[in-house]
Parts: C-alpha cells; structure tokens; sequence
C-alpha cells in the first residue's frame, strides 16, 4: 500500500489528470444529490454513451425528486425503457417517494439514510454523499477495483477471500480528504478510460509510477479473470398480431399469480414490462404458440390463425444466449382481452416496453404481412 510521499505524489498526479483530461459528462456539471443518484444508477452495467441521453430525457421529464416520487410507475418505466436492467427504474421511483414521504423531498445526506433507501448499496452511497456533499467516503467499484489491484499487484479473484474487503481499506486509505467527490470521481475515470480491463494504456497514465504491476510487466494480466458462469441458451417463440391499421396487442407485465402462464424464463427476459405473448419452446414454434394462444383464450374468428415467420432474434441478458422467433399474424380485428393494451406495431415505446419486445416488434415489422 502507498503510504507518506508516495501517496502524496499518487494524489496530486491523479487529481491534476482529472482536472484536465476528465469527460466532458452532463452530470459532472452538477453536484444536485438527485442528478448524482440518477447518473450513478444508470451507469451501473451500463456504457457511458448509452446513458447520456436517456439521463438528459429523464431530467427533462422528472426534473426532481418530488415529480419522480408523484408520478406513476409506468410512466417512470416507460421513460426508462431501452435502458435494461429495469428493476433500477422501479428502485429509483420506491427510493423517490419514501425521500418524500419520510426527508420531506430533501435527498438525505447521511450514510445509514441512504442506505436504507431501495436500490442503494454501499458503493452508490459513497458516491452520492462524496460527489453531491463532498463527504469522506471512498468509493469501490469494478473500474476502482481494477485501478488498486494494479497499482498493488494484488493477485487472484477481487472478489474471494476477502480481496474486495481488503481493496475497500485500500481505497478508504487512498482517499484524498480535501477533495473527496473529484478523488472518487478520478479513480473511477482513471479505470474506465486508461486503466481499462484489456490493453491498459500505462504509457499515458498519470501515475504508471506507482503502479507495481507496471514494474512488474503484468498490468494486462491483472486483475485475474473470475470464471463465467455457463451460457444457458434459450429460445423463443412470439406471436406478433397486426391488423390494417397497423396495430398491434400487448399483454401487461407479468404478476406473481399468474407467471405461470408464462414460460419460466418469460417474465425475466421481458423485464416484467408489457410485450407480446411469448412462449418457451423446444420443438415446432408454431404448435406451441398456438397452443399457448388457446390457454389464453386469443382464438381466430376464422378457424385459425396464419404465422408469417420474421427473422430470428437474438439478445443477451447476462449469461443468457436468447433467441426469439417472431411470427406476425395479420387479423382483420385484434382479439380483445382484459388487460392488454391495442398499441401501433411501430410505436410500441408509448408503453414500458424491453429491449427485447421492441427487438421482436421491429422484425415483425418487416415481415411480409398475410392476412385471412
């Protein structure tokens, strides 16, 4: 661990890099508690460009924590939509109206508080209460991570063994008082940009000095990989009606009670939200998803319903390989079914819709339509 000197030349380089080579980032032009939160829960498992304007739409339409606490939890979905991982969406609209209900809107500025807010967890505290109240709390995240086990040579999995407890002291130890919020904000941009998981770029680091697997020539092989865990795959089948005015059915996010009408993996990929039915399958898609339609009721007014296959679909959601088969069934009247919404087949989004319902819906859209 750096200590006296060293540290001392270890900040001052570090926070001086930052200070001219930082991102240009729409939330570091802020230290409001509610955009630091916001940026922090977005970027978590997800890419920095990918965010940007979804957090600038999402300002735009909940500008604070009062009007994201009285708005509904679908429009906050909705708004939300495309961004993935949605139970952080959920989380953020839970964690806004308890900040109403039990600070009076005032975003809490103490450690036990905001940890006791859903879809806040140590690191995400951290952050908040160093960037947004520039108090001394160090933050330990992958890219934060990444930065000590190099410049500690530290070896094995980060996360085994009490690694990660260890590397928290590290980072606790490192943290420059005077300056909290940049500090933490600098080491994460550090490991995001230069000090990146493949082909780190020591020769523009601004402290390769002080880095021990540097001087050791093993900085591309730290930190160790941790094993994956094994790709499941799994497959999909999709009925996609359309009628002549372009429009389509969807059914509503999936409840507990009746989950079970759905594949198991169904409610899952689809993230809870709204989408086509969807089906699990292992043999003929086409029986099974007409089998899966009479369980529903959803029947043709003219003995049977014709499947016009689209392409294939293939998505990802951690360690599983979907693929999804869409079949668009043109009708000359949409089955009407309690619950489900009659929405444009090219404007699902006025809906909280995944990833992967709008994937389905724009390779449906491009399939030859048939209709009985």
């Amino acid at each position: 661990m750096l200590k006296g000197r060293e540290l001392a030349a270890f900040r001052k380089q570090l926070l001086a890099w930052f200070r001219q080579f930082q991102r240009d980032l729409p939330w570091r032009h802020t230290r409001d508690p509610y955009c630091v939160w916001l940026s922090e829960i977005m970027l978590q498992q997800t890419r920095v460009a990918a965010v940007i304007p979804y957090y600038d739409r999402f300002l735009k339409r909940f500008p604070n924590v009062q009007a994201l606490a009285a708005a509904p939890e679908e429009e906050v979905l909705r708004v939300w939509s495309g961004l993935g991982y949605y139970s952080r969406g959920r989380n953020l609209h839970k964690a806004a109206q308890k900040i109403v209900a039990e600070h009076e809107g005032e975003f809490p500025s103490r450690l036990k508080d905001l940890l006791a807010l859903p879809g806040i967890g140590n690191y995400t505290a951290a952050a908040i209460l160093s960037i947004a109240f520039e108090k001394k709390h160090a933050v330990l995240d992958g890219n934060v991570a990444r930065v000590l086990a190099r410049v500690g040579a530290v070896r094995g999995d980060l996360r085994a063994g009490g690694r990660w407890q260890e590397l928290q002291k590290c980072a606790d130890a490192y943290l420059e008082a005077r300056s909290p919020g940049d500090w933490n904000q600098a080491m994460m941009e550090l490991g995001a940009t230069l000090c990146s998981p493949k082909s780190p770029q020591c020769l523009l680091c601004p402290v390769t000095q002080s880095c021990e697997a540097r001087s050791l020539g093993i900085a591309d092989l730290l930190p160790e990989k941790r094993k994956k865990r094994a790709t499941v795959e799994i497959r999909l089948a999709a009925a996609v009606f359309a009628d002549p005015n372009g429009r389509t059915l969807l059914l509503p996010p999936p409840q507990a009670k009746n989950a079970k009408a759905l594949a198991d993996h169904v409610p899952t990929l689809v993230s809870n939200l709204w989408h086509f039915p969807t089906i699990s399958v292992n043999g003929d898609p086409v029986a099974k998803l007409r089998s899966h339609l009479q369980k529903m009721q959803i029947q043709s007014q003219n003995g049977s319903f014709h499947f016009v296959a689209a392409n294939k679909v293939r998505h990802t959601v951690t360690y599983r390989d979907i693929t999804v088969e869409p079949f668009r069934i043109s009708v000359k009247k949409l089955p009407r079914i309690k619950g489900t919404e009659q929405v444009p087949l090219s404007e699902i989004t006025v809906l909280p819709v995944s990833n992967l319902t709008r994937k389905v819906a724009r390779a449906a859209l491009a399939a030859t339509p048939s209709a009985r």
